[in-house]
């Protein structure tokens, strides 16, 4: 089209975070562009009791404090998972200005939820939407 674009280059120091299940959708798409990219994992569900999202497991590069990290996340609805996941990342000396959400599908809720937590954090998303296509894991893994 003409139309000059300032984007982003590779940069070494980046690293990958799926909040499991459904962020280890993207984690193909990660490697196929970062074949070496290292990788960390988060568990997070919400408790049945309080609905209050719960993080059950969270294992990543020893020197993640010192990377550039991409959350990702298909499905951001209300921005609970993603708040708890950066918290996680906040106590692991992770600075959010360096957290970019990797996200297919955002509410305007779940975004403005985590803008508001974590003003620093970039969010990348194909649509923002009210209502989530909560059904992508279950097609994804066949689980439907």
């Amino acid at each position: 089209t003409g139309h000059k674009y300032e984007g982003v280059r590779f940069e070494k120091g980046n690293c990958g975070v799926s909040i499991m299940r459904s962020g280890e959708a993207m984690e193909q798409g990660l490697r196929d562009c970062c074949r070496s990219i290292r990788i960390g994992k988060i568990l997070i569900q919400s408790d049945e009791e309080t609905q209050r999202a719960k993080v059950y497991y969270a294992k990543f590069p020893p020197d993640i404090y010192r990377r550039k990290v991409l959350l990702m996340y298909p499905i951001l609805s209300t921005g609970n998972t993603v708040i708890e996941a950066v918290k996680v990342l906040v106590e692991h000396g992770v600075q959010p200005s360096v957290i970019i959400l990797l996200s297919l599908f955002s509410t305007p809720h779940g975004a403005k939820s985590i803008i508001q937590e974590f003003p620093e954090i970039t969010i990348l998303t194909t649509e923002v939407h009210p209502v989530a296509p909560t059904h992508f894991g279950q097609k994804y893994f066949g689980t439907d």
